[in-house]
């Protein structure tokens, strides 16, 4: 390795990388459906003082687990939600979760890419690379990996316990990484990361972790690593216990049974982690005989938990994004031992597919926004029938602005032979940052009208006043979370049976069998599967309409009759 190809990016090109990435999607738009918004719901629930801190609820349904998460933006929309829209004001820390997991990622590296076994073998006349520069290029790359990992861009760019847990794991992986250099700084990150995660609702893989590193901590030749095992040990102890304390132990284990089943876990896989994972097995093979080394045993036991998780949940994608920080690690680490003709299979692949990517999103914004050409704007008005079109001339200025900067690096890239270590990874990231950045700017309204529950609310708005009390029987809590933060409503969640259980668990004394239930709530909400919905007794039915983009969905509201 030549001092040459120890240059590292510059750095302000990496914090563009960085922003490019990070800050589309912040401004501007509704917290989407699903896990996003349900977590927004808990959120401003807790801040608005409308559940409790420690057992959270959305329309009075049992209580989530991830405690600390649900914290950290609860906190935020109230420190900021005096100035700030109070989705933003809950998206702002997690914004910083996601900046600190690339910073902890570059970090991690650095310093495993200075241990002795990882550093490349030196010239017979000098020449070779300086240790700390080729460290440097090394973390450059994995930075660069883990921007380039697709199934991070969506899910990085939630406000989401998951994100929180990545972050942690991303921290976890610094200091196991760090022991050697820094004792302090890394005995406290140990003792927060593991407690954190447990309460993150990811206990066991906090306790898989903490066992997974205590072999590695005794067995090093490094004294820093030797010396860390009590903090490991002390950090399980607590984590173990605010588990317990929190009630965060669930059994989640939900293995697939059906070969089908199988084969959609395999894809999950092969595209989730790509460019990362084909890297990473590269690396695995060419570094075998660097297996016990911290540089390779430390990812390598994080992605392997990960991947277990994954696995026994059924396929959960959001376990298997714990496996990105260790995948990113050990992708940077093939980058030595690439030939150059992958390098370019990897280049002009990226160059194709991005260009190709970027290309069609121009051509539906331009669809949109002039009726030309025709296609693409009649299926969007079919996947999302009563989308209007929006103009914003700072959203356009900045796709412009990302659209010329690919076409710079590509053309850089491919104009003639470059030496830095990072170069084959800078078009995937480039790439995968750009198709972000257009679809944040450019098809942000259409994919916020979507993916938002605010167009099924609104319609109910127009019958229901806000702050009503509304019964919603058998909705998710993402519909629940909807009528809470879009419509300002009470809503009750329960079924019947929830009802009668906690009548029962308040009175002192055992309850007759049948217990009147107090009628507070004048509006009820049902989902159905068909347009046609019989009334329940003792209600009226005052319409029947479905969101835009769910039309097998039908949601039926009814009065209580006179």
């Amino acid at each position: 390795m030549t001092q040459r190809a120890a240059q590292r990016l510059p750095r302000i090109a990496l914090l563009l990388f960085c922003a490019a990435y990070l800050l589309p999607g912040l401004f501007g738009r509704d917290p989407w459906r699903n896990a996003d918004l349900t977590a927004f719901g808990y959120m401003q629930a807790m801040a608005e003082g409308r559940t409790s801190w420690w057992a959270p609820s959305l329309g009075q349904l049992s209580p989530e687990t991830a405690l600390l998460p649900h914290w950290i933006g609860a906190w935020s929309v109230q420190l900021l939600g005096h100035w700030l829209d109070p989705a933003l004001a809950a998206r702002l820390p997690f914004t910083f979760l996601l900046a600190l997991t690339l910073s902890l990622v570059w970090y991690a590296m650095f310093h495993l890419a200075r241990t002795d076994a990882a550093q490349p073998v030196p010239f017979a006349f000098g020449g070779e690379a300086e240790p700390v520069d080729y460290a440097r290029a090394m973390a450059d790359g994995a930075l660069l990996a883990t921007i380039a990992t697709l199934g991070l861009l969506q899910l990085g760019h939630e406000t989401t316990p998951e994100l929180l847990q990545l972050s942690l794991v991303s921290l976890f992986i610094w200091a196991m990484a760090a022991a050697p250099y820094s004792r302090r700084r890394v005995a406290l990150a140990v003792l927060v990361a593991l407690p954190a995660l447990a309460l993150s609702g990811a206990p066991s893989i906090a306790t898989a972790l903490g066992l997974t590193a205590l072999p590695l901590s005794q067995r090093s030749s490094h004294a820093g690593m030797r010396a860390l095992w009590p903090w490991l040990v002390a950090s399980l102890l607590v984590a173990a216990l605010a588990a317990t304390l929190t009630h965060a132990w669930q059994w989640r284990v939900a293995l697939r049974e059906q070969p089908a089943e199988w084969l959609g876990l395999l894809r999950l896989l092969l595209w989730f982690t790509w460019p990362a994972w084909p890297m990473a097995v590269w690396t695995l093979w060419r570094w075998r005989s660097h297996w016990p080394y911290r540089h390779i045993a430390i990812p390598a036991s994080t992605v392997l938990i990960a991947l277990l998780s994954s696995v026994l949940m059924g396929g959960s994608d959001r376990a298997l994004m714990l496996a990105l920080p260790g995948l990113a690690i050990l992708a940077a680490f093939a980058l030595p031992t690439l030939q150059r003709s992958t390098g370019a299979a990897i280049d002009w692949f990226s160059v194709f597919f991005f260009s190709v990517a970027g290309l069609a999103i121009w051509v539906i914004y331009f669809s949109t926004q002039t009726g030309t050409p025709p296609q693409p704007l009649r299926n969007i008005l079919r996947l999302v029938p009563g989308y209007e079109s929006e103009f914003s001339l700072l959203a356009l200025a900045f796709a412009v602005a990302g659209t010329l900067a690919w076409l710079w690096l590509v053309r850089w890239r491919t104009s003639r032979h470059r030496h830095p270590l990072w170069k084959s990874l800078v078009l995937p990231a480039s790439g995968v940052a750009l198709a972000w950045l257009l679809l944040m700017t450019l098809l942000l309204p259409v994919l916020d009208y979507g993916r938002s529950t605010r167009p099924l609310v609104q319609q109910i708005a127009r019958l229901v006043p806000a702050h009503a009390c509304l019964l919603a029987p058998g909705l998710s809590r993402t519909h629940v979370a909807g009528l809470e933060v879009f419509g300002n409503y009470q809503v009750d969640a329960r079924s019947e049976e929830d009802k009668v259980a906690a009548a029962k668990a308040l009175l002192p004394t055992t309850p007759p069998a049948d217990i009147p239930m107090p009628a507070t709530c004048d509006y009820q909400l049902l989902l159905t599967r068909t347009a046609q919905a019989e009334a329940p007794a003792g209600w009226q039915l005052l319409a029947k309409f479905h969101r835009p983009v769910d039309r097998g969905e039908y949601f039926a509201l009814y009065r209580r009759g006179s």
